[in-house]
């Protein structure tokens, strides 16, 4: 909840800034080659140290639409995978997912200086973890058929296994070019399940049916 407040209050601070909303995401979001220090910016966009970026650039959106899709799924999914953390455990966890996710989108080309903002890399870690976690819990999917909608109660292990799925052919259908970062979806998923056994509790066993703490837990993003 503190995450979804923060990324919340972050985004009516980037609309309260009105023209100067691509200046912060310049100075905040994360630019490979100012990263690698390839690069750098003009004096008046040095916000902020090139090493804290990688944790600036998770709080900032490029719309209400990204905004709501990553907050939708951190509030779904992001309750079970705190259980089986605690708190602090958790933050730790989803910076660290992030800041992998920074890494695997800017590596492949360090003189990039196209900037990427967004928490769909941490957010990203939580599926993996939750993959491992809950793969057999059951979530309601929503479905585009034309123009109608179907829903569809499937395990969760079908639903992450498909995004995962998406997220690779996307990324090697994709160009270098502005979008999507997917290598940084794919980078914070394999990291959620390599760090997973470090940070869960001691006792939380693997592949549970994954029982919530609310009535979201079956109600999923659309997919």
């Amino acid at each position: 909840m503190a995450l979804i407040v923060v990324c919340a209050l972050t985004f009516f601070w980037q609309l309260s800034l009105g023209r100067g909303q691509e200046a912060a995401v310049y100075a905040l979001g994360v630019i490979p080659a100012v990263l690698f220090d390839e690069a750098r910016l003009v004096s008046e966009l040095e916000w902020v140290a090139p090493a804290l970026t990688p944790i600036t650039s998770m709080f900032l959106h490029g719309g209400i639409l990204h905004l709501a899709g990553n907050m939708l799924y951190l509030w779904i999914f992001g309750n079970n995978i705190e259980d089986a953390m605690g708190h602090a455990r958790f933050i730790v966890f989803y910076l660290l997912c992030g800041v992998a996710a920074v890494f695997a989108q800017a590596l492949p080309d360090t003189s990039s200086t196209i900037p990427m903002i967004g928490a769909s890399g941490a957010i990203s870690g939580v599926l993996g973890a939750y993959l491992l976690l809950y793969p057999h819990a059951r979530v309601l999917v929503l479905i585009p058929l034309g123009f109608f909608l179907h829903t569809m109660r499937l395990k969760a292990g079908i639903v992450l296994g498909i995004w995962f799925a998406m997220q690779v052919i996307s990324s090697l259908a994709s160009g270098d070019g502005p979008g999507v970062a997917w290598h940084a979806h794919i980078g914070g998923f394999v990291a959620g399940i390599v760090l997973l056994p470090i940070f869960k509790r001691r006792g939380v066993r693997w592949l549970q049916a994954g029982r919530s703490r609310s009535a979201w837990h079956d109600k999923t993003p659309w997919q």
